[in-house]
């Protein structure tokens, strides 16, 4: 059965993903610059949303992935609150100065998990080579690899999904990210072999304010909207549920029918075999 992540920001993006027939979240804050590592209290309240694996991403600040020893601190802290407060998995990533994993800074957060899954996130997209990349993440031990194919978009990013699936071999799980939504995700697991899959499914929500400032904008200079919210929709997800589920009973159908052909061929066979022995 395939596996859906969703990125909630929220704990009603979290409780829209449960109800949606997600299995998963990834819980973080600040997605408009690609997620960062939320508060304690929104994991703790995200922990009471029960039927859901929670994973949370450790990520300081947005921007590249080149941390230098406070962020490094910041970051085993946080994955160490994490653990008291129950949480399944963090999502992390690191790179050097020359695109390559930081093996030593991930070993370190790895090693402040404690036996929490560890999900490498979309740093690998980043990265300089990506086939080397991947060895080194499996060598460290991380359960899944979020990416988008070192791409714009898991669509566009297709082709490479495909090599990395291929070349992963079951040693670390795939999870196509960025772009997927219900219209193509069939396109993206036929076409890659991936089983997991991470989406936001967020739709925009106005603000339940009456009064509004028109003249402030608490991002400053950079403009942004401060009476929209983007949530999770649970129908976005039922959707991408209720295709991946038409994908598996297609294939079930066809390895019974590859089931019964195989019988019939053995039977034949048996048949043919105890016809032999009449002769002799």
């Amino acid at each position: 059965m395939p596996i859906l992540e969703i990125c909630a920001g929220s704990v009603e993006s979290a409780l829209a993903a449960r109800d949606g027939g997600a299995q998963r979240i990834e819980l973080c804050a600040a997605l408009e610059v690609g997620g960062v590592t939320p508060s304690a209290g929104l994991i703790a309240e995200a922990r009471k949303v029960d039927g859901l694996t929670l994973n949370v991403i450790i990520r300081p600040r947005g921007g590249d992935f080149l941390y230098d020893a406070h962020e490094a601190a910041c970051m085993e802290q946080d994955i160490r609150t994490c653990k008291q407060l129950g949480v399944d998995g963090v999502v992390i990533g690191a790179l050097t100065a020359d695109g390559d994993i930081d093996t030593e800074l991930c070993k370190r957060l790895i090693a402040a998990a404690d036996g929490m899954s560890v999900t490498f996130h979309r740093a690998f997209d980043m990265c300089r080579n990506p086939k080397e990349a991947l060895e080194q993440i499996i060598e460290l031990g991380c359960t899944r690899i979020l990416t988008s194919g070192m791409e714009a978009n898991a669509v566009t990013g297709i082709p490479m999904l495909k090599e990395l699936v291929e070349q992963a071999d079951g040693r670390i799980i795939i999870m196509p990210g960025c772009g997927v939504n219900p219209s193509n995700i069939l396109q993206i697991a036929e076409e890659t072999g991936a089983t997991e899959f991470h989406f936001s499914g967020r739709s925009t929500h106005e603000s339940g304010m009456i009064y509004r400032n028109p003249k402030v904008s608490m991002g400053g200079t950079v403009k942004i909207e401060e009476y929209q919210k983007d949530v999770t929709s649970p129908e976005i997800v039922k959707a991408a549920v209720a295709v991946l589920a038409q994908k598996d009973e297609k294939e079930e159908a066809i390895e019974k029918k590859n089931k019964e052909a195989r019988a019939k061929t053995r039977k034949k066979k048996n048949e043919f075999d105890d016809d032999d022995d009449d002769l002799d």
